[in-house]
């Protein structure tokens, strides 16, 4: 059975201050979209991505992205129903990729690490260890905990799962009305376990213009 990677690029520039897609920004002449997909592409146990996208932007993204491995499905109204939209185009597939695509910077050799513990646990998701020390404080803002930040991790993507186990995840979130902003909630959701992968500083979300300075820095370094 084949790898199917869902890279989400149904977003909007709302936090950018911009009027159109924040993905068709480019970052040293190539769009963050194109960044995003690409490196999913040249993974050989990949074989298809499908690209989330705003029907808006369907014939900019087709412009960009012209590969046969490349299909693109009008995305939902949240970032669960923009999945479950693609993930109702795959027939069967062992394992399932899914990746924001407003992380352009994702390192090829952490996708695989990432395939490799999803292939072994049956859920995996890339992420780091917190560098600041975080407090959980109660309506009033007032601190009522300091949690061990050896034991925290700022979760990325990809985040990749069995199939089978992801689309039973998704129907038990959706027949109870459930909405998650996370894929590996789901899993969680149903008592599901997810084996953590660490990653990279540099597979930031471009979110915010102060993005775009950290994105230009990333490129410099390379």
């Amino acid at each position: 059975m084949s790898n199917v990677a869902i890279v989400l690029g149904a977003g909007s520039g709302t936090r950018m201050n911009m009027a159109k897609n924040k993905l068709l920004l480019e970052i040293d002449g190539k769009t963050v979209i194109e960044r995003s997909v690409q490196a999913f592409l040249n993974i050989s146990d990949i074989d298809e991505v499908i690209v989330t996208v705003r029907e808006e932007d369907v014939d900019e993204y087709s412009k960009l992205i012209n590969d046969k491995r490349v299909t693109f499905v009008i995305g939902g109204d949240t970032r669960q129903n923009s999945v479950k939209n693609a993930v109702n185009t795959i027939d069967d597939a062992e394992l399932i990729i899914i990746h924001d695509g407003a992380r352009p910077f994702v390192a090829e050799e952490d996708i695989e690490s990432t395939l490799r513990a999803a292939k072994e646990y049956g859920a995996a998701a890339l992420g780091v260890f917190v560098k600041d020390t975080i407090k959980i404080v109660d309506s009033f803002n007032f601190v009522i905990d300091t949690p061990d930040r050896s034991t925290l991790f700022a979760v990325q993507t990809p985040q990749i799962f069995d199939f089978k186990k992801y689309k039973e995840a998704l129907k038990a979130a959706d027949d109870d009305e459930m909405d998650f902003t996370d894929d590996c909630q789901l899993i969680e959701y149903v008592g599901g376990r997810v084996k953590m992968v660490s990653g990279s500083y540099n597979n930031i979300k471009i979110t915010t213009p102060e993005d775009i300075a950290l994105a230009k820095g990333i490129i410099a370094k390379e």
